[in-house]
């Protein structure tokens, strides 16, 4: 009988050893489907209940539907002093922010104050020589993430710089790199499009966009509970954030720049994206503007906060989610499959 040489053996082992890790991944992945179709949830805040099983520290959802707002919440607002979830807390909304600078912007478009067609270099001469192509970036692409300016965030020095530093001294972050592709050519998000248009916003109306939003957004919309900073509210109102395998509370951490500063209920967002979505928010001149340069719906993650705003056109709901807990991608995975979840139950009341 022959034996089977010592590199052969060990490709063998490493083949079977892979074989394994494959099909235990495959197990895992379909025990959890089996799991979900196994499991009929009673009731929306079941399966809000449910949720925390992700180990998500608190949730808060709201149901935007047949012109009134569901609120639905569990676990913790604070962990460390046990206090529970309240559907009415406040909330970093992170990304969501950019649906209203972007609703600004399209007001400001159907006013002539700004042109889609203008490009950064005019409008921001200052960025010319730091941002390639500025020249040809226009604020339609900027919009629509079409530009190829690379993201600030992701640069090792953005974590330690002042919340308190102008706009564009925290762009000065991606000045001299290359872009990620030529304007207009693709497709990809970054956070420095919304940070240099809340610039252009500052530039064009002479005072701070802060400003315009909460007066031509959040007072004709009543919403009086929503703000564009951390600083404007009492903390205490603001739920608590945590990053999963850290134990700190991350509430305090102060995120200032355009696009995602804001702070919100479920119940506001949800009554904002309502808005936004049946014209009440804008005219049709401006509703056919904004159609044509951003989305009706949108994701935020900040360390500690993670939060979906959706419209399910099929049950015209408005559908918002909370999570103040984060951790990396892979997390996000969990939280879209909550909020499917989630949806099926509304679907099923």
């Amino acid at each position: 009988m022959k034996t089977v040489p010592k590199m052969h053996r060990k490709q063998n082992d490493l083949t079977k050893a892979f074989t394994f890790l494959i099909v235990a991944f495959f197990t895992v992945i379909i025990s959890g489907c089996s799991k979900d179709l196994i499991y009929f949830p009673k009731s929306i805040q079941e399966e809000v209940e449910k949720t925390l099983d992700n180990g998500y520290e608190g949730i808060i959802v709201c149901v935007n539907q047949n012109s009134q707002s569901k609120l639905y919440a569990a676990g913790w607002n604070n962990r460390e002093d046990q206090i529970p979830a309240d559907s009415h807390s406040l909330f970093k909304i992170a990304s969501i922010s950019k649906l209203y600078i972007a609703a600004a912007t399209v007001k400001l478009i159907h006013d002539e104050q700004l042109s889609l067609n203008q490009t950064l270099a005019e409008l921001i001469p200052e960025v010319a020589d730091g941002i390639e192509y500025a020249d040809e970036i226009t604020l339609e692409m900027m919009l629509q993430h079409r530009s190829g300016i690379p993201e600030f965030i992701y640069d090792p020095e953005f974590a330690n710089s002042d919340p308190q530093e102008t706009y564009l001294e925290t762009a000065t972050l991606i000045f001299d790199k290359k872009a990620d592709f030529k304007p207009g050519k693709k497709y990809r998000y970054s956070n420095t499009n919304y940070l240099l248009i809340g610039e252009i916003l500052d530039r064009t109306l002479g005072y701070s966009h802060h400003e315009y939003i909460k007066s031509e957004i959040l007072q004709p919309l009543h919403l009086e509970n929503t703000y564009n900073l951390l600083s404007e509210v009492d903390s205490s109102k603001v739920m608590s954030g945590y990053y999963v395998g850290y134990d700190e509370d991350l509430k305090m951490n102060d995120y200032t720049r355009p696009g995602g500063s804001m702070i919100a209920t479920a119940e506001d967002v949800g009554i904002f994206l309502r808005a936004l979505i049946d014209g009440t928010l804008l005219s049709e001149e401006e509703q056919e503007i904004y159609s044509s340069v951003y989305e009706y719906e949108h994701t935020g993650w900040l360390n500690g906060y993670t939060s979906i705003a959706r419209y399910e056109s099929d049950i015209d709901a408005v559908i918002v989610q909370f999570v103040n807990t984060s951790k990396g991608e892979m997390f996000w995975i969990g939280l879209e499959r909550s909020y499917s979840r989630i949806l099926r139950a509304i679907k099923k009341q």
